[in-house]
């Protein structure tokens, strides 16, 4: 046996049994198995491999393949980025990108979906208790589960998450590729190749579908939210009048 694959089992070992890295993030993301996807070289560990399988069956065939892009997005743009190649773990990266859409889990009796929680709350509260049901993902020490938390959980709002830890920027930043297109180091070429392997075939049909069912099953969710407007265009009799944070404000004031 090599000494690298010696070292890589060391390193493996020590962080399933303890949560924590046994030797510098830049170091450790280097020695991660990797594979290729798309032409994109991702890391490869038993969790990344268990959390794509976790969201394929949570996830409508748009979903999954949206969040597919948007892990991979991310990669090329931490791999265009030398302060970010040096500060982002890249295995909390992969788990909160795959897992982020998880609130968008239309299967009937879902476990995953609340009543009162906005989708972005589901999605981050399951990859937790994803996390915390995997061999390797229980070991993980606190702060990388709450940084996988606060990437789901952000990840529609950047004017909070551009400013969080970078772990939980890049992840909003590589899901806003997807929408907005190549940018912030992701040539059009690359970004082409990923659409590609995972097409974005519906992606607007299911995305304006989605939405108007968080409006019509949970409304209380998504007043005063960026989620509004759908509700206001396509949900009949759908109203946040009286229901909207200057309402509560200035009704007690």
């Amino acid at each position: 046996m090599s000494p690298f694959s010696v070292c890589t089992i060391f390193v493996s070992l020590f962080a399933s049994l303890t949560g924590q890295l046994a030797i510098p993030l830049p170091l450790y993301n280097s020695i991660l198995p990797t594979r290729t996807i798309a032409n994109v070289t991702v890391p490869d560990t038993p969790i990344i491999r268990s959390a794509e399988a976790y969201a394929r069956k949570h996830s409508s065939d748009f979903v999954y393949k949206h969040t597919m892009r948007s892990w991979l997005f991310g990669v090329l743009l931490i791999q265009a980025n030398s302060t970010l190649r040096a500060t982002v773990d890249m295995e909390i990266h992969a788990v909160a990108s795959i897992l982020h859409d998880l609130g968008w889990d239309r299967t009937l009796g879902s476990d995953i979906i609340s009543s009162d929680r906005r989708f972005e709350v589901d999605g981050a509260v399951a990859a937790v208790d994803f996390l915390h049901t995997h061999a390797d993902g229980r070991a993980w020490e606190p702060r990388r589960v709450q940084l996988v938390w606060d990437a789901i959980a952000l990840h529609t709002e950047r004017s909070i998450a551009y400013f969080k830890e970078v772990d939980v920027q890049v992840v909003s930043r590589g899901i806003s590729l997807d929408f907005s297109g190549p940018g912030s180091g992701v040539e059009k070429e690359a970004y082409d190749v990923i659409v590609k392997e995972f097409p974005k075939h519906n992606l607007k049909t299911g995305v304006n579908e989605t939405l108007v069912w968080l409006c019509q099953t949970k409304p209380g969710t998504t007043y005063d939210t960026w989620m509004q407007p759908w509700g206001d265009r396509y949900v009949a009799n759908y109203s946040a009048k009286g229901k909207q944070r200057i309402d509560s404000i200035f009704s007690n004031l």
